[in-house]
């Protein structure tokens, strides 16, 4: 389970709620936001509203441990959570659960813009081990307690486990830091695009209707394709998995890889340099198999989830929000 799992938003009501799909702030909310951000709206932004993310995961896993069963357990009958240390799952099966923690780490894309626009750059790296190691201490220890007191019957969006009451008030208590996230998220490849149609011209910094048509066009760009290929696969597990193969891995894997290489290509050839040119071809090998295999086996899990269940459509009303 990663924390993406558990905050994806769905549908929270348990009447008929017709949004084009399960309601997803990200692909709906605009994204207006300039390119020039201020410090003091991104230390907001942080240190506030992300926060509810986090508030929301933990009530859920509070949820689930005092419960008497998940949501989607047999309500009738002994029950005890059939979590396992190992299993034996068929490839398709592993490689779309490793896709899927590719999908939750993919985010380092982002440290590079921000890096760029850190008064002191000199604190990147303590900062981005602080942030990994928080980041993933919340992944392991979130996703151990819930999986241990839910077993098999973890609901995808994981929100949904611990029943519809709860699952209405952790999907309310991350609403703002989800509507941030999204803008967030939305910016960063939107700015990257705008920088880049608009490099080495007077429109890259000054208020003119090209400026703002450029800027316009590209976050809209970013949001609509995002809609569209959230709202084409409604299978929240077989969507993540799907992302974190074809275009996780081609964010954090092979990229790092080619950099190093770019950089120390022509340094001199000692021990640890060759250490490093193999690692860095581990990295570009592992990234390359895990996006090739990751793909079908998130390909194939769609299919299978379609087969076993019917599915939802796209653009559909049918609730997903993985409870009863």
């Amino acid at each position: 389970m990663s924390l993406g799992d558990a905050t994806h938003p769905s549908k929270c009501t348990t009447r008929s709620f017709c949004a084009q799909g399960p309601f997803e702030p990200e692909r709906i909310i605009p994204n207006l936001f300039p390119p020039r951000a201020t410090i003091s709206v991104l230390q907001f932004t942080f240190s506030r509203w992300t926060k509810a993310n986090t508030l929301a995961v933990l009530v859920l896993t509070v949820a689930v441990g005092v419960q008497d069963r998940p949501a989607s357990a047999p309500q009738t009958g002994p029950w005890s959570s059939d979590y396992k240390i190992t299993s034996s799952p068929s490839f398709t099966e592993a490689i779309s659960a490793v896709s899927s923690l590719v999908f939750a780490f993919a985010g380092t894309p982002g440290f590079f813009p921000i890096v760029s626009e850190m008064r002191d750059p000199r604190r990147y790296t303590r900062s981005l081990i602080i942030c990994q190691a928080t980041v993933t201490s919340i992944y392991i220890a979130i996703g151990i307690v819930v999986y241990y007191f839910c077993g098999s019957y973890v609901a995808s969006p994981a929100l949904g486990s611990a029943g519809v009451t709860m699952k209405k008030v952790c999907y309310g208590l991350a609403l703002p830091g989800l509507c941030v996230s999204t803008i967030l998220l939305s910016h960063l490849p939107a700015k990257y695009v705008f920088i880049r149609i608009l490099r080495g011209s007077r429109h890259l910094t000054q208020n003119t209707m090209v400026h703002w048509i450029t800027w316009l066009s590209c976050t809209a760009t970013t949001i609509i394709i995002s809609y569209i290929v959230a709202s084409a696969i409604p299978v929240f597990g077989g969507l993540v998995s799907l992302i974190g193969a074809l275009l996780g891995t081609l964010l954090s894997f092979q990229p790092y890889g080619c950099m190093w290489l770019y950089d120390n290509w022509k340094n001199e050839r000692t021990t640890k340099w060759m250490l490093m040119v193999v690692w860095c071809g581990f990295v570009i090998l592992s990234g390359t198999f895990l996006m090739i295999a990751g793909t079908y086996g998130s390909v194939v899990g769609i299919i299978d989830s379609y087969a076993a269940s019917g599915g939802s459509a796209a653009w559909s009303c049918a609730d997903n929000s993985g409870s009863v």
